[in-house]
């Protein structure tokens, strides 16, 4: 495609910071940026229609992590990492939540509550006797221990008589999100050009070229923002793709349940939707398949989907599946995101580990403040 004089001067001409990456981290980057220097130009680059991989198709989940995930985390971290990983969760979410406002996203604060199989006893009852320890360890960062237990008050099937709650945990309307983020650049006038497709990168030390199917440009200073997409970007990081299926029931009528709902260790999880169920996860059924950038669903994880959904989630009732889709996450041995410099004019901030909603808003301000 050759650029016109009208289209290369309007959006291509004259770039000082390139964001590749319409999700919640590109658009946070690029509004940070905005904010520091007002008079630049930026521009956004999003090979999708809509955000292309876990923005808009994930399950609006305001967490930090569960009791069992924490406790998995510490195996693999130390106590500092794990409590600096949680802290960053949750001023993510308070820094979405300063920017949009709580109406815009529909931000709801009902808590969330992890489920344990009538199976992971052993499991269940290491978290309940972690739970002194645990709250020592979160009390700085919510001001409590947010850990409680609670009776088994939705009925659910085959499980332990008591969730773990986290009474600080929310929920939040994914599209309202996406949607108030998208219309906060156009606000500042930061334009998103959708449909083009990043192929590479190439830095000159002081500006770097974009190299596109149909044309290229030159901009001073690229952000990549790409999340489980970036090993196409970024060769020398690590960064592996996890593709997430997720499915919502048809409307139900007097759904009692209400809040988010995590098990086997967060690779299961649920919410209502008004008064739907949205139920996703499964990826630990197949990690080599799910291992994947390319969308879609899979019969084995969707027929597991649907069977904890109706014997354990809504067990005894008649239920019909309206939409499922996935999405692609990035994720690491390590669950701290990587924000660093790459070269001298390119910078990344990726590797999300699946908490893209809690931590997006502030891995995209600290990698706008890497242009510093």
């Amino acid at each position: 495609m050759d650029l016109s004089y009208w289209e290369y001067k309007s959006w291509f001409s004259n770039v000082d910071f390139t964001v590749v990456g319409s999700g919640i981290v590109g658009i946070n980057c690029a509004v940070r940026l905005k904010e520091k220097y007002p008079k630049s130009s930026i521009l956004i680059l999003e090979k999708g229609s809509l955000p292309q991989g876990a923005s808009t198709k994930n399950a609006g989940f305001a967490c930090f992590g569960s009791a069992s995930e924490i406790l998995s985390d510490l195996q693999h971290h130390t106590e500092q990492e794990v409590v600096e990983l949680v802290q960053k969760r949750n001023k993510g979410i308070q820094r979405l939540r300063k920017l949009l406002g709580d109406t815009a996203i529909d931000f709801q604060l009902h808590g969330s509550h992890e489920l344990f199989p009538l199976g992971k006893t052993q499991l269940f009852d290491k978290c309940l006797e972690s739970i002194p320890y645990l709250n020592g360890l979160m009390e700085p960062i919510f001001g409590k221990g947010p850990f409680v237990t609670n009776d088994n008050s939705f009925n659910f099937g085959k499980i332990q008589n008591k969730y773990i709650t986290h009474t600080e945990e929310g929920q939040l309307d994914t599209g309202k999100m996406m949607r108030s983020l998208i219309q906060k650049c156009l606000s500042m006038e930061i334009p998103i050009i959708n449909g083009v497709l990043v192929e590479e990168v190439v830095d000159l030390q002081n500006r770097a070229i974009i190299k596109t199917p149909g044309f290229e440009f030159t901009t001073k200073k690229v952000f990549v923002a790409t999340n489980g997409f970036a090993s196409k970007l970024l060769k020398s990081d690590t960064v592996l793709p996890a593709r997430a299926q997720v499915l919502v029931t048809e409307p139900i009528k007097d759904l009692p349940i209400k809040g988010t709902f995590h098990f086997d260790e967060g690779y299961y999880y649920f919410r209502n939707i008004e008064n739907r169920i949205l139920f996703g996860g499964g990826r630990n059924l197949d990690f080599d398949a799910e291992e994947t950038v390319e969308f879609g669903q899979t019969d084995l994880i969707q027929n597991q989907l649907e069977v904890l959904l109706k014997t354990m989630i809504l067990p005894n009732q008649p239920v019909k599946i309206d939409r499922r889709w996935s999405g692609i996450m990035g994720v690491g041995k390590q669950k701290t995101p990587i924000i660093k410099p790459v070269s001298n004019s390119v910078y990344c901030g990726v590797r999300l580990g699946g908490m893209g909603v809690a931590l997006g808003s502030l891995v995209g301000e600290e990698l706008a403040d890497l242009a510093d």
